[in-house]
């Protein structure tokens, strides 16, 4: 397709994008939460969306698939970011990457230098380079949904996972007792595609950026 493509996950991260699409002069015509289709036109004929998972949308931009994306910093430091430019921290779609333990669990005792750890998560690379970078052990255990149960039925001692207002960590009488980093969606573009169709690319980006300032 000679027009833009981009990526965008359901949920949270699409709702939040909605008034930067504005800005660009962008409107979907579909909502993906009601819409089963995959791919949604807009009130532009050279701009499409298309609709994928949160994790996948760096692969559909690296490979070309897509000549935009939005992508939450935990997903980009999983995938790598090979291939991709990023010029834009958008501020939306914040939370935080956090240790979480069972209430009571001495997590400072559990994480002294030389110590081994059991994390459960899907942020496997972030979470072993976090504990790396503190001189512990850790064995990860890769899940892909529902962390808090590990640590309630002893799959893990802890969990690494997005934390926005922590209602579900109290629900599960977890704590969260570190926080890793903060994280916030950004605009990610194909380098390849950059150079090809700035004329094209350059104008949304731009919108997005005025938008932030705004």
């Amino acid at each position: 397709m000679d027009g833009i493509t981009l990526a965008l996950s359901k949920g949270r991260i699409f709702e939040e994008t909605l008034p930067l699409l504005a800005a660009a002069g962008i409107v979907p015509q579909e909502n993906p939460e009601t819409s089963r289709k995959l791919i949604i036109g807009t009130n532009r004929p050279d701009v499409r969306l298309v609709i994928v998972r949160a994790t996948d949308t760096p692969t559909y931009v690296q490979w070309g698939a897509a000549d935009l994306g939005i992508a939450g910093k935990d997903v980009l430091l999983e995938h790598g970011g090979a291939g991709l430019y990023v010029p834009l921290d958008l501020k939306i779609a914040r939370c935080r990457l956090c240790v979480a333990v069972p209430e009571g669990f001495d997590y400072a005792a559990a994480t002294r230098p030389g110590s081994r750890i059991r994390v459960a998560t899907k942020y496997i690379a972030t979470a072993r380079q976090h504990f790396a970078a503190k001189g512990v052990h850790v064995d990860l255990i890769k899940l892909y949904g529902s962390m808090e149960l590990a640590p309630l039925v002893g799959l893990a001692d802890a969990i690494v996972d997005l934390v926005s207002s922590g209602g579900t960590l109290r629900a599960n009488q977890l704590a969260e007792v570190e926080e890793i980093m903060p994280i916030s969606s950004r605009l990610i573009v194909n380098q390849a595609a950059l150079k090809l169709k700035r004329d094209r690319l350059q104008p949304v980006i731009d919108a997005f950026a005025g938008a932030l300032q705004a």
